[in-house]
């Protein structure tokens, strides 16, 4: 039987929907220090596939699990096996919408990790850092240079 999750913008989805929730780590920038931080996100199918080819991520583990064991109306659940200090993202609630729909375009990407289970052999680094509040700011040495003879026709 599937569990019906009642957000007007998720009719086409189920409480036993699989998702894949990775606990990362990232910075946070304040006052001109940088601070660790734990957080929960959602991990869509083709981010999963990409981290298993070996390539640097922010995670330190995954869990397979459903949408009804991590969401609840708008209650959000800590998965089994998460420290207690970890932090849901920003918008996880349709982050994690939007990756349980990936998984049902891509039923190959269950098997990596199968519900239920949780995996940590991924090649997990810090070296470039997450920085969630990073601020961009343009400056007019930013711009390109540009040859002059660039627009002309010769």
């Amino acid at each position: 039987m599937t569990t019906a999750i009642s957000y007007a913008n998720a009719p086409d989805l189920a409480g036993d929907d699989y998702i894949v929730i990775g606990l990362a780590t990232c910075f946070i920038k304040e006052d001109g220090e940088v601070h660790q931080v734990e957080v929960i996100e959602p991990i869509p199918s083709a981010a999963l596939e990409a981290i298993f080819k070996g390539i640097p991520t922010s995670y330190k583990l995954a869990c397979g699990t459903t949408l009804a064991s991590v969401l609840d109306q708008d209650t959000q659940y800590l998965p089994d096996g998460f420290p207690a200090n970890a932090q849901f993202g920003e918008e996880f609630v349709p982050r994690a919408f939007a990756a349980a729909r990936t998984y049902k375009r891509r039923e190959t990407a269950k098997s990596l990790i199968p519900q239920g289970t949780t995996y940590t052999e991924f090649k997990h680094s810090t070296e470039r850092k997450r920085v969630l509040n990073a601020k961009r700011v343009v400056n007019k040495e930013d711009n390109v240079k540009q040859h002059s003879h660039t627009h002309k026709v010769l």
